[in-house]
């Protein structure tokens, strides 16, 4: 419970900072595509940086389950995976990155099939 909270947490401020850094350090340096690429970046970790309390929330509610933990470890790899791909894309410019980037949606839908689950078994 307490550590899906932290992660969460760390995750929702390193989204808001690298917004901000988005916004101001990054305008005019990068061009505008890459600006939009960060940005989707950040919109998708504030999300689940979300999801991540709300599963934290949840663990402190309802029995230990493994389909949470799971869900919350899930969204952790796909913040990871697709919003650090997002980043180093912008950053880089090295296209390949682009593959990368759909392995971290799909343990984004993953870990919210598993929460759908845990709330219908559970709630």
């Amino acid at each position: 419970m307490k550590l899906f909270i932290i992660i969460g947490a760390i995750n929702a401020f390193l989204a808001v900072a690298l917004g901000a850094f988005g916004a101001h350090g990054l305008e005019g340096k990068v061009e505008p595509k890459y600006l939009e690429i960060w940005k989707t970046g950040v919109t998708y970790q504030m999300f689940h940086a979300t999801g991540l309390l709300i599963i934290g929330v949840l663990l402190g509610k309802l029995p230990a389950s493994s389909l949470l933990s799971w869900s919350g470890w899930l969204m952790l790899i796909g913040i990871i995976l697709f919003s650090g791909s997002l980043y180093v894309l912008t950053l880089t410019k090295i296209s390949v990155l682009g593959a990368i980037t759909p392995l971290g949606g799909v343990s984004f839908l993953a870990a919210w099939v598993l929460l759908i689950i845990a709330a219908v078994k559970y709630l």
